[in-house]
C-alpha cells in the first residue's frame, strides 16, 4: 500500500476471526442497548429448540458447540433484537423528506418498528393506524386495480417457509405470478442454469461431504464476511491437508487465513489456520475464459493419456451413463484459443494448467461458488461452465464431491422451494387447484427488473414487500427510486426502517412484524417456523424473545389479514391457518411432496434433506446430465475496452446484504468508512492518481443500456486485484448499474461487471460537489 497515510484506510495484518471478531461481538451488542436480551437470544442461536439466525444460509453443524453463530450473525441477532424502539413519536418529530437524507446505517440504527403506521401526505409523515383499518384499506387498493398484473408481490430471503407459502398462496388466488424476489438478484443463474445441466437448480453436496473431499475450489465468494460460518469448515478442511484453490479477483483474509475464536489454542497463540493452499487472482469477469481453459488443459491431457494406453483424465464410464453432449463441449473448447483464454482469464497459461492438474488428481472434488460468478451478463453461462468441469471428471453424485451454489440470505432458497417464483408449472396449478379448489394463471410473471420496469412504465401500479429494501438493493436507483414515487400502493413488512419505506405511494402502509428471535404466539399456543439452508436442509426455528411490541403481528399472520380484506371470497381458511402452522406444514406436503411427512420429520433433531436428485445420479424422468456450451469467453460483452477497467461490487465486513451495521471493512483495512473504491497500483499510476485522492467514476457501455452514469467524490484505494480490475461497495455502486445491464436468461444483474473510467475530481469540482 502506498505510504501516503488517508484517514480510516490503513494495512490489515491479521487473521480472519481471532480477537477481532470477538470485540466486534461485544461492539455489536453493546451498541444496541439491550444487553441481557441480546446474550440471551445468541445462546439460541442455530441451536436445537432455538431459532435459526438470521444472516446467512450457511448449514448447521452437529451443534457440537454452545456457540453456533459467528461475528456477521452476532451482528444480525444484535440489530434485531436491540433495544431501540422507532415509535409513533418518532415518527411524528420526522418528516419523510427530513429522514430522507439520513445514512442507510442511522435509518435501521433507529431502532424496531412498534405500531402498523400509514403514510399521511399532508403532514408527509407516517401516522399510526389499526391493523384492521391498514388491512381494509390495502384490500381495497388491491381490488380496485383494472388487473391484478398491476400488482408486484416482493419477497425477501428471510421469509419463513410458512409465510412465503402463504404469500404465494394469497397472490395466486388474487391472480398474478408476479414474484420479484431476492433470488432474482444474487443466485437467479443458479436457479435457472443448473436445471439445465443437471435436473436441479440447487447444490448437490451435504456439510459432511467435506469431511471426505480431497480438493475444494472456491470461486468467486468471500466466506469471511459474507457466510463466516463456513470458515470453520474449510478449517477442518485445511486441517485434513486438503489442498484449497481460491478464485477471486481481490485478496480476501478469509480465504488465506483463519483463527477459529472456538479453538482455544488459536486465541492464546495468536495463530492461524492457513486457508487456500493456491490463489488465482482472476481479473473481473475472467472466470469463464478460466473455466474453459481447465477444462480444455483436461481434455488435452486425456488424450495424452489414451494414447500412452492409460485410463485417461475424464471419467468416461460416468460420461458414457450419466451424460450428454460431451461431443459439442469438446469442439467449441478445440475452437477456443490459448491466447484467448489466457487473455480474458488475465492468468497465465501455467496458472490454469496447474488448477485443473490438481483438479485431476482429486478423486473427490467440491466447488463452491457464490455471486462472483451469477452476477455477470452471462451468469447462467458460468454456473453451466462450472457444472461442465464438475461432469467430466463425475464429480456430482458420490460423496465428498459436488457443486455448492452458497446462497445469501437464510431462507432464500427456501422461499423458492415452496413456491415464490414468477414462472409457475402446471404441476403446481394442478396442485393448488386440488388442495384449495381455485386455479390461477400459468402466464409467467415479473421478476425484479421487469417488476421495475413496469412500474416505471405504468404497467403495475402497488408494490407489495415481504420483507426487504427493493429500492436500495436494485441497479439504477436513477430509475428505480422515481417509478416507485408514481405508485398508487406501497406496503412494507419489516422489522426496522429503511430507505424503501420513505418512498411515498399516494397510499403507503409500513406494518411491523415479529422478528426470528421473538416468540410467535397463535391461537394454539407457541409456533415454530422452518427454514432451508443452502444444502437443502429443512429444520425448524422457534424465537424466545419477548416481541418488541405488543402491537406486532407475525409475517403468516399480515399475509393472512391482507388476503382476508382482499379476497371476500376466498377458499383458504386463512384463521385456520395461522392459528397453527402445523396445519401450513400439512399444507405444503399437500402441495409439495417433496415434504412428505413435513411435520413429523421437521421435529427430528437437525430437520431433514430434501430430495435432491442430482446427489443420487437422478437427472430428472427420461434424461441425462448436460453439457452446455458457452459459445464466447465475454462473461459481460462490452466490458473488454483497453481504456476501461472493470468494477464489481462488493460488501464490507460490517454490512448483511444492504443492511448497514458500521462504518468498518476491518478485513480491508477500511475503518469509519464507505467512500472508497478499490484500484490496482498500476492503475492508479497510469491516471495520475495517489492514495486518497478524490475521484470521479463513470460507467460507460457501447450499446444501448443508459450511457454513462456517475459517482463523484469517492477515494482511490491502492489494493491488492489485478490490472484493469476495481470494487466499490453495495449499493453505493449501483448508481453504475443501468436496469438493463442484467444476464438476458436469468434476469440477475450484472453488479459484477462493469465498465468504468476513473479519473482525478478537481478541486474545482470538489468544492461544487
Amino acid at each position: 500500500m502506498s505510504e501516503r497515510k488517508v484517514p480510516g484506510i490503513d494495512d490489515y495484518e491479521g487473521a480472519a476471526g481471532g480477537w477481532g471478531a470477538l470485540a466486534a461481538v461485544a461492539r455489536a451488542v453493546k451498541s444496541q442497548m439491550a444487553v441481557g436480551r441480546e446474550t440471551s437470544a445468541l445462546r439460541r442461536v442455530n441451536q436445537p429448540a432455538g431459532f435459526d439466525c438470521p444472516g446467512c444460509a450457511w448449514p448447521d453443524p452437529r451443534h457440537t458447540s454452545s456457540f453456533e453463530f459467528c461475528e456477521n450473525g452476532a451482528k444480525a441477532v444484535s440489530w434485531e433484537a436491540t433495544g431501540k424502539r422507532a415509535t409513533p413519536a418518532f415518527f411524528a418529530a420526522h418528516t419523510l423528506s427530513e429522514l430522507w437524507e439520513w445514512s442507510d446505517h442511522a435509518l435501521e440504527d433507529e431502532g424496531r418498528l412498534t405500531h402498523p403506521m400509514v403514510y399521511d401526505a399532508d403532514a408527509d409523515r407516517y401516522v399510526a393506524i389499526g391493523w384492521d383499518d391498514a388491512f381494509t384499506r390495502i384490500g381495497d387498493a388491491l381490488r380496485a386495480l383494472p388487473d391484478p398484473d398491476m400488482a408486484e408481490f416482493y419477497t425477501s430471503g428471510r421469509t419463513s417457509n410458512e409465510a412465503a407459502f402463504l404469500y404465494q398462496l394469497m397472490v395466486r388466488e388474487y391472480g398474478t405470478n408476479n414474484f420479484p424476489d431476492c433470488s432474482n438478484m444474487c443466485h437467479e443463474a443458479t436457479s435457472v442454469g443448473l436445471p439445465e445441466s443437471i435436473g436441479v437448480g440447487k447444490g448437490t453436496v451435504t456439510l459432511e461431504d467435506f469431511e471426505y473431499c480431497d480438493a475444494l475450489f472456491s470461486f468467486g465468494h468471500n466466506p469471511g464476511t459474507n457466510h463466516p460460518r463456513m470458515l470453520s469448515t474449510l478449517r477442518e478442511v485445511s486441517k485434513r491437508g486438503v489442498p484449497i484453490v481460491a478464485v477471486n479477483p481481490l485478496r480476501e483474509r478469509g480465504l488465506e487465513r483463519f483463527t477459529s475464536p472456538q479453538h482455544p489454542a488459536e486465541m492464546l497463540t495468536n495463530t492461524a489456520t492457513p486457508i487456500a493452499q493456491t490463489y488465482y487472482q482472476v481479473k473481473i469477469g475472467g472466470d469463464l475464459a478460466l473455466l474453459k481453459g481447465m477444462m480444455k488443459w483436461l481434455l488435452q491431457a486425456d488424450a495424452e493419456d489414451l494414447a500412452k494406453g492409460g485410463p485417461g483424465v475424464l471419467d468416461h464410464a460416468f460420461i458414457a451413463e450419466h451424460t450428454e453432449g460431451v461431443g459439442a463441449l469438446r469442439e467449441d473448447l478445440a475452437s477456443t484459443s490459448w491466447d484467448e483464454i489466457v487473455a480474458h482469464s488475465g492468468l497465465s497459461y501455467e496458472d490454469i494448467a496447474a488448477a485443473a492438474s490438481l483438479y485431476a488428481k482429486a478423486e473427490r472434488v467440491i466447488l463452491c461458488y457464490g455471486m462472483g460468478m451469477t452476477q455477470h451478463r452471462r451468469g447462467t453461462q458460468n454456473v453451466q461452465q462450472m457444472a461442465n468441469l464438475m461432469l467430466l471428471r463425475g464429480n456430482i453424485g458420490k460423496q465428498g464431491a459436488g457443486i455448492a451454489p452458497i446462497r445469501g440470505h437464510s431462507n432464500v432458497q427456501g422461499d423458492r422451494t415452496v413456491g415464490i417464483t414468477e414462472k409457475p408449472t402446471q404441476a403446481l396449478v394442478d396442485a393448488i387447484k386440488r388442495t384449495y379448489g381455485f386455479e390461477f394463471p400459468l402466464t409467467h410473471g415479473h421478476d425484479a427488473v421487469e417488476a421495475v420496469r413496469a412500474i416505471r412504465d405504468g404497467r403495475s401500479r402497488a408494490l407489495v414487500c415481504m420483507g426487504g429494501n427493493l429500492a436500495v438493493a436494485m441497479p439504477d436507483p436513477d430509475t428505480t427510486i422515481p417509478a416507485m414515487r408514481t405508485l398508487d400502493l406501497a406496503v412494507h413488512i419489516a422489522t426496522k426502517l429503511n430507505r424503501s419505506h420513505l418512498i411515498p405511494a399516494k397510499q403507503a402502509f409500513l406494518l411491523p412484524c415479529l422478528g426470528r428471535t421473538e416468540r410467535d404466539e397463535q391461537a394454539s399456543g407457541l409456533q415454530s417456523v422452518t427454514v432451508e439452508d443452502s444444502m437443502s436442509m429443512v429444520h425448524a426455528s422457534q424465537g424466545g424473545l419477548t416481541p418488541a411490541s405488543e402491537h406486532l403481528l407475525s409475517e403468516p399472520a399480515i399475509v393472512a389479514g391482507i388476503a382476508k380484506a382482499t379476497l371476500p371470497q376466498t377458499k383458504v381458511d386463512w384463521d385456520g391457518l395461522v392459528a397453527d402452522y402445523d396445519r401450513i406444514r400439512d399444507d405444503i406436503e399437500a402441495v409439495f411432496p417433496m415434504f412428505k411427512d413435513f411435520n413429523r420429520r421437521v421435529r427430528e433433531p437437525g430437520g431433514f434433506r430434501l430430495y435432491i436428485g442430482a446427489s443420487e445420479r437422478d437427472w430428472g424422468p427420461g434424461r441425462k446430465a448436460r453439457f452446455l456450451v458457452a459459445p464466447s469467453l465475454d462473461e459481460d460483452p462490452g466490458t473488454d475496452r483497453r481504456d476501461l477497467l472493470t468494477l464489481t461490487t462488493i460488501r464490507s465486513h460490517d454490512q448483511y446484504n444492504t443492511t448497514i451495521y458500521g462504518f468498518d471493512d476491518r478485513y480491508r483495512g477500511v475503518s469509519g468508512r464507505r467512500d472508497v473504491v478499490f484500484m490496482n497500483r498500476d492503475d492508479m499510476r497510469i491516471r495520475g492518481l495517489a492514495q486518497g485522492d478524490r475521484i470521479i467514476v463513470a460507467s460507460s457501455f457501447d450499446d444501448d443500456r443508459g450511457g454513462s452514469r456517475t459517482v463523484s467524490g469517492f477515494i482511490a484505494v491502492e489494493y491488492d486485484l489485478p490490472p484493469g480490475s476495481a470494487a466499490m461497495y453495495y449499493p453505493e455502486g449501483n448508481r453504475l448499474v443501468p436496469l438493463d445491464s442484467h444476464d438476458p436468461t436469468s434476469g440477475t444483474p450484472a453488479y459484477k461487471s462493469i465498465p468504468v473510467t476513473v479519473r482525478k475530481l478537481q478541486l474545482a469540482e470538489d468544492d461544487a460537489a
